[in-house]
């Protein structure tokens, strides 16, 4: 019997897939494929995954356990007034449903981070673990020479776990295969904003966390296929509401509170989910030295997020302002996990510079596991009801 599933929906099925494993079978299933080959996760803040890669190994985005995992033992290990990420992190680990990673790697995003990394070298002795620290200063001779050693360390030590040495070649190799990715993804979002009925954030997502388990080549031809199909049918186009979603780059906000939002009348035209897929901004040359140029693109080049130091507070927010204004977006939702620090800190600082350039705004906080999403869309409905009554034009 053939399938009637239309190009785009077979696309989102497959990434559908991927979102519920939790066991991650499409990992396994790339290890078992060549006997030998590694796989090194990562809490997907941001990572030089370029350094993985280059490696031979497969970078594995680490976001939790969602919805649809029940944290026990992982509760035994947090208080209940911290997030529930590092919890049901924990959980998967405890479980054996991380036991293909060969390693992990935990960014700097925040002290309860931080702690999850020692922890995990105390749980699991028999596997690589770094803490990746980034510079707080962001001049090249200090912050840029900091963070080249602490990359320097990272390329030796994957040099060992795989029994070489990462040379030069591998690694311009393998930023040139992220430039790519991260173009398409940059193709998906400007598409997205010009055509937010075509390509609904819940399906973005979901392209969005395939890319945390697949390959970055596979991911790339996913994404530009996703595009050509979606462009094919056209969908009907509705009057709603044009927002941007500020505070989820950690905690990821469960696939149906996106939803939900959507449904409320809310066309989501930026946000900041996984920004390890987008935290740099534009190409990074590969045919210089990877390193220098991997440092040099993080300090002038990446992202503005609360989970990266702010070196100037007269910046503050404006980064968040060129998303709306960029995206034609007409309000921003403030949607963070509860308990996160960094998300909450600087929400307030964002509001004023929101409110002083009389863009509406709306916030509110969840949790992985969030399962109350009717007052979610209801308070989402009447931000897009009052932009569309009453904002300025």
């Amino acid at each position: 019997m053939l399938s009637t599933l239309s190009p785009v929906q077979k696309i989102i099925d497959r990434c559908t897939v991927l979102f519920e494993d939790l066991d991650f079978k499409a990992v396994q299933e790339w290890k078992a494929a060549k006997p030998g080959r590694k796989a090194i996760g990562y809490m997907p803040v941001y990572v030089p995954r370029e350094l993985i890669h280059a490696a031979g190994m497969l970078p594995v985005g680490i976001l939790g356990g969602g919805d649809s995992l029940e944290v026990i033992q992982g509760d035994a290990y947090y208080q209940s007034y911290i997030c529930r990420i590092p919890r049901s992190t924990i959980e998967l680990g405890l479980t054996g449903r991380l036991d293909c990673m060969d390693g992990m790697l935990f960014p700097s995003i925040c002290d309860v981070i931080r702690n999850l990394s020692g922890m995990w070298q105390i749980l699991f002795k028999d596997k690589y673990v770094k803490y990746i620290d980034v510079p707080q200063n962001y001049i090249d001779s200090i912050g840029g020479n900091f963070y080249i050693q602490e990359m320097q360390t990272l390329r030796e030590d994957l040099g060992r776990l795989r029994g070489s040495e990462v040379t030069d070649a591998e690694l311009n190799a393998s930023i040139a295969v992220y430039n790519e990715n991260r173009v398409a993804i940059d193709e998906l979002y400007k598409y997205r904003a010009a055509k937010p009925w075509q390509a609904p954030t819940s399906e973005v997502y979901l392209l969005l966390r395939a890319g945390m388990v697949l390959p970055p080549e596979d991911h790339t031809v996913l994404v530009r296929e996703y595009l050509k199909a979606t462009e094919a049918v056209p969908r009907p186009k509705r009057d709603n509401a044009r927002v941007v979603i500020n505070g989820s780059f950690c905690e990821q906000p469960p696939l149906a509170l996106i939803k939900s939002i959507e449904m409320s009348g809310c066309y989501i035209v930026d946000d900041d989910f996984m920004l390890v897929t987008r935290w740099l901004l534009d190409e990074v040359p590969a045919n210089a030295s990877p390193l220098d140029e991997l440092s040099k693109a993080f300090l002038h080049r990446s992202a503005t997020s609360a989970a990266k130091y702010d070196t100037t507070q007269a910046e503050k927010g404006m980064f968040l302002l060129k998303q709306v204004k960029t995206r034609g977006a007409e309000g921003v939702i403030f949607a963070a996990p509860s308990f996160c620090d960094p998300a909450l800190l600087e929400r307030p600082m964002l509001q004023d510079v929101m409110a002083k350039n009389q863009v509406p705004y709306t916030a509110f906080k969840y949790a992985e596991n969030t399962g109350q999403m009717a007052p979610i869309r209801e308070q989402a409905g009447t931000f897009a009801d009052s932009i569309k009554l009453w904002s300025v034009k």
